[in-house]
């Protein structure tokens, strides 16, 4: 049982004693709890959240100890992440059509967390529909409108776990979990200056998350350092008898054992210059990474161009298998709710429901689109959605990957992962492979933002983090959890780099709100 220290005593030494929540990791926190610093109901209070959840996880620590170290420690979910109807939040994708809908358990990943003592505070907005409803800005949803850049106003967060990023960036949980399928994670974990993970598919339980493509789907961490983000991995991970992906994986590690900062010692990366596009605004950092990489002992091979990199970059299969999947995926999801919204019983009934509720779900003059939707609809699974899931998988792992791997004797790939990289995202989508992304650098403050005046987002403006990406083949997570924090700790980018836009940070810090 942890020693609680006197309200004198915190009075005292309260200001450099209390981590910031601004950078503070669940290592911190946890050891910060077992101290007795503070207690779990000080950390939900400063976090905004349901006090009697954080009290009872209080009690429970000193009757009988921690569960994990995620005991006690507030955590935020994409609300494409089943929880239960009870426990009060809603899971809706982002849609009013699913609004007051009910499911019959918690996702699993979600359980598994809950099991381990982890408080879940909120979920976090997204792309509606995992961005896959139509032509429609990034990170807007109907319940949640237009997520938005921390780190330059109206800036795009990109990619539809947007509301999971920027909640990491700046400091309104310990953690979060999203959700990808082309890049879902790594791609506003990058844009939002913080450490995302899209696991292998088979990793992680998708069951009660609202799907996109049963082919790409996986669920992740998304965290503000590889530390905490492979904790979260650790949990999650696992077989899941409702999650055909989940029968072959092979025995799962303990992740945090991979943070080693000098495992790069005898290692060989490989870079793909072939699926790198000309990108001034990374190449720079990118460039200046591989020296890191190489002072840390990798050896750099580059380049390790794709054998079929042309064919790569030119492919549109992934399109056809996400266009059928969607319907499948959607349709099963809503069959298999505990309460269904009134009349939304299919796809179709969603799209009927946007047309009938436009002011909002489809406001103009930026977020009127569903032609995704329309095309799924009226998809069906021939031998045309097989062929290309088939072929998806020759071009992503056997002729792609694992044959870059191979021809070069890689132990991994490293790109940049920024949102002029969509090859990388896409690679490794199509493969089912996994991606770690860490903190790289941040757009020239000379950089003029684009477009200007923003429509309603600047794609690209100044002071925007971009990331360094580690790819792998199937269940390589443990060794590129390594190389990502080998990165990490040589460079600390997130540390001494730049802060988000200080109206974007919260003020609240844990002395403000401490139990007297």
């Amino acid at each position: 049982m942890p020693e609680y220290i006197s309200d004198q005593e915190i009075s005292q030494s309260v200001d450099f004693q209390l981590p910031d929540l601004y950078e503070a990791g669940i290592a911190e926190l946890q050891q910060s709890l077992e101290k007795g610093h503070f207690t779990s109901v000080d950390l939900v209070k400063a976090y905004l959240a349901r006090i009697e959840e954080a009290a009872a996880l209080d009690a429970e620590r000193k009757i009988k100890g921690s569960r994990s170290p995620l005991h006690g420690i507030p955590l935020m979910l994409k609300d494409n992440i089943a929880t239960l109807h009870e426990e009060g939040m809603n899971t809706t994708a982002g849609s009013y059509a699913l609004l007051g809908s009910e499911v019959s358990d918690d996702a699993p990943v979600a359980a598994k967390l809950r099991e381990a003592g982890a408080i879940f505070i909120a979920k976090t907005n997204m792309s509606e529909w995992a961005h896959y409803r139509g032509n429609v800005p990034s990170g807007f949803s109907g319940r949640g409108g237009q997520t938005l850049s921390p780190y330059y106003p109206n800036g795009d967060a990109f990619g539809s776990s947007t509301g999971s990023g920027v909640a990491m960036a700046i400091g309104l949980a310990a953690g979060s979990l999203g959700s990808d399928t082309t890049g879902s994670i790594i791609s506003p974990s990058s844009r939002s200056n913080i450490v995302g993970i899209r696991p292998t598919v088979g990793l992680a339980s998708r069951t009660r998350v609202i799907p996109i493509s049963s082919t790409q789907d996986t669920t992740g961490p998304m965290c503000r350092s590889v530390a905490d983000a492979a904790l979260l991995l650790s949990f999650i991970a696992g077989k899941d008898e409702s999650d055909e992906a989940t029968k072959d994986q092979p025995e799962i590690p303990d992740y945090t054992q991979a943070l080693d900062k000098n495992v790069l010692m005898s290692k060989t990366l490989g870079v793909p210059r072939n699926l790198i596009k000309e990108d001034p605004l990374a190449e720079e950092e990118f460039n200046k990474a591989l020296d890191t990489l190489r002072s840390l002992g990798a050896k750099i091979v580059d380049p390790a161009d794709f054998p079929n990199g042309d064919e790569l970059k030119a492919s549109e299969y992934v399109n056809l298998v996400l266009t059928v999947e969607l319907k499948v995926g959607v349709n099963n999801y809503i069959s298999g709710l505990r309460k269904r919204p009134v009349n939304i019983n299919s796809l179709a009934d969603v799209i009927k429901f946007n047309n009938d509720n436009k002011e909002k779900e489809l406001p103009e003059p930026y977020y009127t689109d569903q032609s995704q939707f329309y095309k799924s609809e009226n998809s069906k699974e021939d031998e045309q959605y097989y062929e290309a899931i088939k072929k998806g998988y020759e071009l992503g792992r056997a002729e792609g990957i694992d044959a870059t791997l191979k021809k070069f004797k890689l132990d991994g790939i490293i790109l940049p992962s920024s949102s002029s990289y969509d090859f990388v995202t896409k690679t490794a989508a199509i493969a089912g492979y996994p991606l770690v992304t860490v903190p790289l650098g941040f757009v020239s403050d000379t950089f003029e933002p684009i477009p200007n005046p923003p429509t309603p987002l600047h794609t690209e403006a100044p002071g925007m983090p971009f990331g360094l990406c580690f790819m792998g083949t199937a269940y390589s997570e443990y060794q590129l959890i390594s190389f990502a924090y080998a990165f990490e700790q040589a460079t600390q980018v997130r540390l001494n780099g730049r802060k988000a836009f200080a109206e974007a940070i919260p003020k609240t810090q844990l002395k403000d709100v401490m139990s007297t």
